[in-house]
């Protein structure tokens, strides 16, 4: 099971201080990822829930999350989906 993480906004300038942009996926597995290590740290507790089967409870659809980096100034928000195997 691989979990995809995508850019669905920018808040703020609309600029990452990283670089990253609006549309940009990743895909969270065993190898890692190239995503900002600031914004992985702040997803990983969200995509180790997904992996492994779990559900947020304040989320309506079943897979998913949606996560915002800590940038203060321009904060990214993720789109957390789990994808089966």
């Amino acid at each position: 099971m691989k979990i995809i993480a995508k850019i669905v906004e920018i808040r703020g300038t609309g600029k990452c201080s990283y670089g990253h942009r609006v549309g940009e996926e990743f895909v969270i597995d065993e190898v890692g990822t190239n995503m900002c290590l600031w914004a992985f740290h702040t997803l990983f507790p969200f995509v180790t829930a997904l992996k492994y089967g779990g559900n947020l409870p304040w989320e309506e659809n079943k897979g998913k999350a949606l996560v915002s980096c800590p940038d203060p100034h321009n904060t990214v928000i993720f789109e957390l989906r789990r994808v089966e195997d």
